[in-house]
């Protein structure tokens, strides 16, 4: 051994190394160490706070809550009353040009169409990324966050807190040990949307509120006058901003799906709806998906699966053997899964599994159990190095091609017009039988009203556009106002 290096030195770097950590618990490196102890805690900055980003911080309150942002100071208040400690800003850009250095790891919850361009710009820093589901608004900016995390080596995880409970993970096992046979057919369903959709565009402006700064809110997306109906919270069912029930319930019902068929590229879709408004997300829809074959199980083929999801009140047909009055729809919504040999069923979240058989199999455990809070899963994996890291339940490597599947259902929904199966090519994010000729044309106002006891109908309509133009828009939006996205890792 160097001279130069001690014993005591050598040990302590050794613990280090051999525990796998970036961040430096105290019980590792402290007094007796002769050392003075780094904190073995994060420093976290929260960008949307007001909302769910404000449950995501309480379950992280162990660590040191450093920065929160948010565009609305009236609608965060209670939370800048939490973390009183904390600096607070409106723009996230800001918080990361003065707090940059000192931060180890960002959670993100805003409005979907800014979740991707705050978590890129917080990977390229280094810093470890908590997003709230959906992951984000378009297929292309979940690529461009999968291919980011495995670039910058950080750890990640979306907010579908149900990948870290035992449901999922029950699902998981029986359908690996063959407990239900192959399956063929997936029929889920939501009791969303619980907030207003199917609306058209406001003609009334309203007063923007001082609290509020409307254009961070808008950001990448179209400049638009502001009205109540936007902001705060039912932002999710307007296009620009959300990805309507479909974006917002599908990363909690459809993850056992993916979880436990091996799903990858789905290669076709189809999608209907009620009324199809040009600005506003359907009352209720219903999305088609064909999986191809994947490899097989050791104890199970895995053939072409066709899935299905339906919101707004709509519901699958209910499968023979289920008791008479027993309700599906368990913490707001259900899965069930058609097997050659039994059904399976399950609700949101994975919770509550069971087989219509009756049976209660006892197969053998594969998945890791997650013994911490879903947050505080990841906050464990932000200590570890890239080298020795387990994963969060639901890193960017899953939920990345997991969120692709379902904002993709998003647009065959805008796009069942063309009253055909949309053939999807996920490597390349595009599909691939859309006439060249096809134009779109969306509703903006219904126009329906009756005068002297008989309906009049006048549908306003957008222009005609180019479908396959459209469609691309849909898949990697133009940024607008001014911003951009970190381009595409090779």
């Amino acid at each position: 051994m160097s001279s130069k290096i001690s014993r005591r030195k050598f040990l302590g770097t050794s613990a280090i190394a051999a525990a796998g950590l970036t961040v430096v618990p105290s019980s590792v490196l402290g007094k007796s160490m002769g050392y003075t102890a780094p904190s073995d805690k994060l420093n976290i900055a929260g960008v949307g706070v007001g909302g769910m980003g404000f449950a995501n911080l309480k379950n992280l309150e162990s660590q040191n809550i450093v920065g929160l942002c948010d565009v609305d100071w009236k609608y965060s208040q209670r939370v800048f009353d939490h973390f009183p400690k904390a600096k607070k800003y409106y723009d996230y850009r800001k918080m990361y040009d003065e707090l940059g250095k000192s931060i180890d790891a960002v959670v993100v919850a805003t409005a979907d169409h800014t979740h991707a361009i705050i978590a890129a710009e917080a990977m390229t820093m280094g810093k470890h990324v908590y997003v709230q589901k959906p992951l984000t608004h378009s297929v292309y900016e979940s690529r461009l966050l999968t291919k980011l995390a495995k670039k910058h080596k950080v750890a990640t995880c979306m907010g579908n807190q149900g990948s870290s409970r035992p449901g999922v993970r029950q699902v998981v096992d029986w359908i690996s040990d063959g407990q239900i046979g192959e399956v063929t057919r997936v029929e889920t369903f939501t009791d969303r949307p619980i907030w207003p959709q199917g609306l058209m565009t406001p003609k009334e402006v309203h007063k923007v509120p001082q609290t509020l700064n409307w254009d961070l809110f808008i950001g990448p997306a179209n400049k638009r006058p502001f009205n109540n109906v936007y902001h705060p919270w039912n932002w999710r069912g307007w296009w620009d901003f959300g990805t309507g029930a479909l974006g917002d319930m599908a990363c909690h019902i459809l993850h056992p799906v993916f979880k436990g068929l091996n799903l990858g590229y789905p290669t076709k879709v189809q999608g209907s709806s009620t009324m199809l408004l040009n600005d506003c997300a359907p009352n209720a829809q219903m999305v088609k998906y064909i999986f191809p074959r994947r490899d097989n199980l050791p104890k199970v083929a895995m053939p072409e699966v066709e899935v299905y999801w339906y919101d707004g009140g709509l519901l699958p047909v209910r499968p023979e053997g289920v008791p008479a009055g027993k309700n599906l729809n368990d913490q707001g919504g259900g899965v069930i899964f058609y097997g050659t040999k039994d059904t399976l069923i399950c609700g949101c979240y994975g919770v509550n599994p069971w087989l219509v058989s009756g049976r209660n199999p006892n197969s053998p455990k594969t998945q890791r159990e997650v013994t911490l809070s879903h947050e505080m899963d990841w906050v464990r994996a932000c200590k570890e190095t890239p080298e020795n890291r387990v994963e969060t339940a639901s890193p960017f490597s899953e939920a990345g091609p997991f969120n692709e599947m379902f904002v993709m259902g998003v647009l065959a929904v805008r796009l069942q017009s063309l009253n055909q199966e949309l053939e999807w090519d996920g490597e390349n994010m595009r599909f691939t039988n859309i006439p060249a000729d096809a134009n779109i044309r969306t509703i903006i106002e219904d126009g329906f009203k009756i005068t002297d006891g008989h309906p009049t109908f006048k549908k306003t309509w957008t222009e005609p556009v180019n479908a396959t133009e459209y469609a691309n828009e849909l898949i990697k939006h133009t940024y607008k106002n001014g911003w951009k996205l970190p381009e595409m890792p090779k």
